[in-house]
C-alpha cells in the first residue's frame, strides 16, 4: 500500500485526459442538497487544462452505482468519485467499486487510528460501524484527510486512474488541492483551460451559428460553442495551453475573427449585461433615459435602475397600464387611443415623447401591448410596440411578436427595448 504519491504520478503524462466526475448520494437526487461538489471539482479541472466529458449523479444503491462505474470505465480514464465513503451501511462506493474490479478492500492503519483518538479525545463510544470508514482499496494511494475521517483515494484499474473523496464539500476540497491537483498535474503536465464568453443581441442562435459556420466547422483549439440564453446569445471560446497568455492570444485572435463576421450584433463579454452597456453609452453620450410603460409594468426601468449610478442616466419611469392613465398621465390624445387604440404605433410614439416631456429627459422608451392571457382591442396575444424616441428628432417604433406565458411576453419586450436602445446609443456614439 502507498500512503503517498510517488514517481507512479509521472506515468502516462502524455495520454488525454478524458474526466468524468461522479457523485453519489440519494440525497442529491431528491434536492435536498446542491451538488456544488462537481462544479467546483470542474472549476478546478479546468484551471489545470483537464477535460471534464460527463458528470454523473448516482444514489446510494449499489447496483446502480456498479452499472455507473462500468459506464465511466469504459469512456473515461480519470474518474473522479465524491461521497459514500461514510460509516453507514448506505455509503457504498467501496462496495459498488470491489464489484467491478474485485480489488480487496483493507483497513488503512492511520486513519483507523485517527478515528479511535477522536473518540477518545471526546470520551465518546466509538460504534463498529465506524470502522467503515478507516477502509481503503488495497494498494491504492491513501490521501490523508486532515478535516474529517474517511480518507481519499487514488486507485489504478486498467489503465483509469479512480480517485474516491468524501462527499463533504470542506473534505473534499482539502484533498482535492493537497493530493489530487498535484497528482493531475504531473500527469497531464503543466496546461490550462481558459475561457471567454461573448455576448450578442438582436440575433437568433441559428442565425448566429450560421454566420459562424465556417469558423465553427475548422474550429481545433479554441473551441467555438454557440448558446441560447435567457438576455440573448453567447459564444464561449475555449482554449488550451501552457500559459495564460498562450491561452489569451489564441482566444483573441478568434474573438477577432467572429467580431469580423458579427461584430455588430455583439454588446460584451463574460459578466457584462446589457443594461450596465446602455448605462455606459448614455453616460458616455450625456443623455437621460425615462420609459412610458404598459404590459411591462416598470420591469424596463426596475433593469435600468438595477446598475450602480442609475441616477445619473435614468429620470425615472411612468406606468400607464390603464388608458386612463395613458390619456391623463402621460397626455396621449383621446383622439389617437379612440382612432388606432392603445396597442398601436402612434400610441407607442406618444407615449415615448410625453414621458421625454413630463420627466425632462433626453430619451423616452415605450411599451404598449397584449401580454394575455386574452386579446386587447382585437388584437393578438404577444403583439407589443415598443417606441425610441430622441428629443433630437430620432424616432424609431418597432412592431414585436412575442410567444410564451404572460411573463415571457413581458421579459421579452423589455429585452427588446433594451436592444433597440443599446442599438441606437451605439450608433451615434
Amino acid at each position: 500500500m502507498k500512503t503517498e504519491m510517488n514517481n507512479e504520478m509521472n506515468t502516462e503524462m502524455n495520454k488525454e485526459m478524458k474526466t468524468e466526475i461522479i457523485a453519489v448520494g440519494t440525497e442529491l437526487l431528491l434536492g435536498q442538497i446542491m451538488d456544488t461538489n462537481t462544479q467546483w471539482i470542474s472549476q478546478q479541472l479546468a484551471l489545470i487544462g483537464a477535460n471534464t466529458f460527463y458528470h454523473t449523479v448516482v444514489g446510494d444503491n449499489i447496483g446502480r452505482l456498479h452499472a455507473v462505474f462500468q459506464k465511466a470505465q469504459e469512456r473515461s480514464n480519470v474518474i473522479i468519485v465524491t461521497g459514500g465513503l461514510g460509516p453507514t451501511e448506505d455509503d457504498v462506493s467501496r462496495e459498488a467499486f470491489y464489484e467491478m474490479t474485485h480489488i480487496p478492500i483493507v483497513e488503512e492503519p492511520n486513519a483507523m487510528k485517527k478515528i479511535e483518538q477522536f473518540y477518545m479525545e471526546q470520551k465518546a463510544v466509538m460504534t463498529p460501524n465506524n470502522r467503515r470508514q478507516a477502509r481503503v482499496f488495497k494498494d491504492s494511494i491513501v490521501l490523508e484527510n486532515k478535516t474529517g475521517m474517511a480518507p481519499g483515494m487514488i486507485v489504478d484499474f486498467k489503465g483509469s486512474k479512480w480517485i474516491f473523496l468524501p462527499g463533504v464539500p470542506r473534505e473534499m476540497k482539502q484533498l482535492f488541492t493537497d493530493n489530487v491537483i498535484p497528482f493531475l498535474k504531473n500527469r497531464n503536465g503543466e496546461m490550462i483551460i481558459q475561457s471567454t464568453v461573448l455576448k450578442f443581441i438582436g440575433i437568433g442562435e441559428s442565425k448566429l451559428e450560421d454566420e459562424l459556420k465556417e469558423l465553427i466547422d475548422r474550429q481545433d483549439n479554441p473551441t467555438i460553442a454557440p448558446l441560447a440564453q435567457k438576455d440573448g446569445v453567447t459564444v464561449r471560446l475555449t482554449a488550451k495551453a501552457k500559459t495564460k497568455d498562450e491561452a489569451e492570444t489564441l482566444l483573441n485572435k478568434t474573438k477577432e475573427n467572429i467580431m469580423d463576421k458579427v461584430g455588430q450584433f455583439c454588446y460584451g463579454e463574460n459578466d457584462e449585461t446589457i443594461e450596465e452597456k446602455i448605462a455606459s453609452l448614455l453616460i458616455d453620450l450625456k443623455k437621460t433615459v425615462a420609459a412610458a410603460e404598459s404590459l411591462t409594468g416598470g420591469s424596463f426601468t426596475e433593469k435600468l435602475v438595477g446598475v450602480n449610478g442609475a441616477s445619473s442616466f435614468i429620470k425615472g419611469g411612468i406606468v400607464s397600464y390603464d388608458t386612463a392613465v395613458k390619456k391623463n398621465v402621460l397626455g396621449v390624445p383621446g383622439e389617437i387611443i379612440n382612432r388606432h387604440g392603445t396597442v398601436s404605433e402612434e400610441c407607442a410614439l406618444e407615449m415615448a415623447k410625453r414621458v421625454c416631456d413630463i420627466l425632462d429627459t433626453s430619451i423616452g422608451v415605450s411599451f404598449t401591448g397584449v401580454a394575455g392571457p386574452n386579446e386587447t382591442e382585437h388584437t393578438k396575444v404577444g403583439t407589443v410596440y415598443i417606441g425610441i424616441y430622441d428629443v433630437n428628432g430620432y424616432v424609431r417604433i418597432e412592431k414585436c411578436f412575442f410567444h410564451g406565458d404572460r411573463n415571457q411576453i413581458r421579459y421579452r419586450a423589455v429585452l427588446k427595448g433594451c436592444e433597440l436602445l443599446y442599438t441606437y446609443l451605439n450608433s451615434i456614439l
